[in-house]
């Protein structure tokens, strides 16, 4: 049964994957495909290697910012592990979504001593910040797109009374469950409380921080570069140079939460991004061009850093 669970959390995203691709395949004619892969074929590649080098930029960030959240907790891990452990959770998110978020705890408690709840705890603090920011950008393109928007997230077919009961059923057991092992003095009572205390810890850590100033800056900056590495890819294509940010960030926030729908993105996000493009007049074939040329950079961005990542943490750790 584990394995069928383990199993089923690669291959049900990466079938929705193949079905957004088939999805593009049936919607578009040979000569549609034909003159994507010429879009893709005659894209000026300066711009997709600056896309990269933003999105590399971003990981940089996101590794330093991650070393203010821990420092409250009594720990700083040497900089270049922290790099190599986002390399690698990003890596591994390729293959199985949200994996990379305990790869990364696992990591930095192989290597740095943080113990592996802390160290998950403030990578959830982490997503918690940057759903904020998320949500920011949501807002910002509903105001520029809201019926696409609305339409994908599937806004207008929400059983709000179906949420507010499952919420109130999840909260309960919750609840019940803390102080069922809240009484206990069971020995794996004992375990699980030290668990998710230290998940607690590392999540509160953000209260602790002496450098929230820098924090917010990097979580900015972190925010600043994933949208220049998805606008400055509008350069590589004659037909999308002149859009503006009225269809760029619509265009980012579909493209973002395509994602976490499949294993990175993979076929949905080309076609969630060609959706909006179409909606300002981009042809199909460009508008898929597009989103094929963005995830693709992307993809190949984090499978070679992340790859590099796997082999040079153990060999910066030799000593351990």
């Amino acid at each position: 049964m584990k394995k069928v669970f383990s199993l089923s959390k690669k291959i049900i995203p990466l079938t929705f994957g193949i079905f957004f691709i088939y999805l593009s395949y049936r919607n578009t004619t040979p000569e549609d495909r034909s003159n994507i892969v010429k879009y893709i074929q005659n894209a000026d590649y300066r711009f997709v290697f600056l896309s990269a080098f933003f999105g590399i930029l971003s990981h940089i960030s996101r590794a330093a910012r991650w070393q203010y959240l821990l420092a409250p907790l009594g720990y700083h891990p040497k900089t270049i592990n922290s790099i190599l452990a986002v390399l690698i959770g990003y890596f591994s998110n390729l293959g199985i979504p949200r994996s990379g978020e305990l790869l990364r705890a696992t990591a930095m408690d192989r290597y740095e001593n943080i113990p592996f709840q802390k160290g998950f705890g403030t990578v959830i603090a982490e997503r918690v910040v940057d759903l904020a920011l998320l949500m920011v950008f949501i807002l910002m393109a509903l105001g520029l797109q809201y019926d696409l928007i609305t339409d994908y997230l599937s806004l207008k077919d929400l059983n709000f009374f179906q949420a507010g009961v499952s919420l109130v059923i999840l909260t309960t057991i919750f609840i019940l469950f803390q102080k069922f092992i809240h009484q206990s003095t069971h020995p794996i009572a004992e375990k699980i409380k030290q668990f998710f205390q230290g998940i607690w810890e590392g999540m509160i850590s953000i209260k602790y921080m002496k450098n929230k100033g820098f924090f917010i800056a990097h979580t900015i900056f972190i925010w600043t570069m994933y949208v220049l590495m998805f606008w400055i890819i509008k350069f590589s294509i004659p037909e999308t140079v002149n859009l503006g940010m009225n269809a760029m960030i619509p265009a980012f926030v579909l493209g973002g939460l395509s994602i976490s729908a499949t294993n990175g993105g993979i076929g949905i996000y080309p076609y969630s991004v060609s959706l909006v493009l179409i909606a300002y007049g981009i042809s199909k074939e460009s508008s898929l061009a597009f989103g094929w040329i963005i995830w693709t950079c992307q993809t190949l961005m984090v499978v070679t850093f992340g790859a590099m990542a796997f082999f040079a943490l153990p060999l910066v750790n030799r000593q351990k």
